[in-house]
């Protein structure tokens, strides 16, 4: 049943929003708040504010959590800029529907029932009754996974780099927030590039990366039923099963291709290469740091990670791209129609046919999407299709890869890509959904009739 005709139900005769239109809300006025503060005098370093586009920009790409820059951050930003920057990251991975949902808890101890609704929609729950015991759960497990990672940091960067206590516990809160969300944005000018050698510091944001790429639906149902895979639901078996063999092929795919590349794992003992390699497959299923120079990498390794960022992570988590679950049930559809089979089963099930609709429109959107701003972006700034995909594939997964091109588009390009950024972190049936005038009701079918297909 809609959620809205559940409230209809309790006597609400009110036109009602609908969840997806109030999440669309939310991050519009988060990402308003977010450009409003950054482009103060008191964020930048140098003198006045940030123009508009720069603080609207770098606020969507934080809030949005992406990592896409047209400044630097550690540079361009005073430390007031950074702390509004690592907020709207941590409200943006939260989900701004379920932030809310736990300000209204700690006010007033409680959630009205279209708060829930609300917020079941954004994290993708089942039901309405544990929906405060779920976002509680999803700020436990955030809280936890972060200090954990700052912690290691802290005393990493204190101990091995000489950092200062204060500038040791601001890098490592800042890079703490900024991994689990999936978000990419660093306090160093080359990003990652000065620990390409470091496996804690390297490990530590790939651990980070990886749990939030997992969804708070998986790791809180891994919590709870630990190794006792028939308790496990489908999205969790599927998402458990995809993430490391995307892991290891992007690892394998990068670093062989990138072995030899004196610009980026050439002149790397063969350890370091095996670890950077790992660090970019990581990277790709939608985080953004870099520990190598991006842009000098290989055609075929970008095409390679291009198709990794449109892929992305787990539902209802930090991460970004059409999700794990969505390539998976394509994947399994087309199994079954190669074999002949009427169902489509996976892992022992029968997957609904709404589910075969729902993977198939995302997909169709999200090309449609992608195609219609790279050729725009092409057109507007006269640069060839890979390196404009690239940076479109990468703001519209919410990934924050680049090939440095993106502080030299046009500001038409930038707007699209902040638009892409903001389309991926809803997702495109979630910003199709928020934008649609009503529900249509259908009371009748036509026909059936096959046209002729392949």
């Amino acid at each position: 049943m809609p959620v809205h005709n559940i409230v209809r139900g309790a006597g609400n005769k009110r036109k009602l929003v609908h969840p997806a239109q109030l999440t669309l809300l939310g991050f519009l006025i988060g990402i308003a708040a977010g450009t409003a503060l950054l482009a103060l005098p008191i964020s930048r370093t140098g003198p006045g504010g940030a123009t508009l586009v720069e603080a609207f920009f770098t606020a969507v790409s934080a809030m949005c959590v992406t990592g896409h820059v047209i400044v630097d951050t550690p540079t361009y930003w005073t430390g007031f800029g950074q702390v509004v920057i690592m907020v709207l990251i941590q409200v943006g991975g939260f989900g701004v529907m379920t932030f809310a949902s736990i300000i209204g808890i700690a006010v007033v101890r409680r959630l009205s029932l279209r708060s829930r609704i609300t917020a079941a929609a954004e994290t993708k729950s089942v039901g309405f009754g544990d929906v405060r015991s779920l976002i509680l759960g999803v700020l436990k497990i955030s809280l936890i996974i972060e200090g954990i990672g700052a912690l290691i940091l802290f005393f990493w960067f204190l101990l091995r780099y000489g950092y200062s206590v204060g500038e040791a516990a601001w890098f490592a809160i800042f890079h703490a927030v900024s991994s689990f969300n999936n978000a990419g944005f660093a306090l160093f000018s080359n990003n990652m590039i000065s620990f390409v050698d470091d496996p804690v510091v390297s490990l530590t944001l790939c651990a980070e990366i990886i749990l939030g790429g997992l969804g708070f639906p998986v790791i809180v149902q891994l919590l709870r039923h630990g190794g006792n895979r028939l308790k496990w639901s489908m999205n969790t078996r599927i998402v458990i099963a995809a993430t490391p063999l995307l892991l290891v092929a992007g690892t394998v795919y990068i670093t062989l291709i990138e072995w030899n590349n004196p610009a980026t794992l050439g002149p790397l003992d063969w350890q370091t290469k095996l670890l950077a390699g790992f660090f970019q497959s990581v990277q790709t299923r939608t985080a953004g740091f870099n520990s190598i120079d991006i842009g000098a990498m290989s055609e075929a390794s970008q095409f390679g990670m291009t198709a990794l960022m449109f892929i992305g992570g787990g539902p209802a988590g930090t991460a970004g791209g059409i999700k794990i679950t969505t390539f998976a049930v394509l994947f399994f559809i087309l199994l079954a129609e190669v074999r002949g089979d009427g169902v489509v089963n996976v892992f022992g099930k029968r997957l609904s046919r709404a589910v075969h609709r729902q993977a198939i429109a995302v997909v169709l959107l999200s090309v449609g999407v992608v195609a219609t701003s790279t050729i725009s972006i092409m057109l507007l700034s006269g640069l060839p299709l890979g390196p404009v995909l690239f940076e479109t594939v990468s703001a519209f997964g919410t990934v924050g890869l680049s090939e440095g091109i993106t502080p030299e588009l046009p500001v038409a390009a930038q707007l699209i890509l902040a638009v892409l950024m903001f389309v991926g972190r809803l997702g495109p049936i979630g910003f199709a959904t928020a934008l649609a005038l009503r529900e249509r009701a259908v009371l009748y079918e036509l026909p059936k009739e096959r046209p002729i297909i392949g």
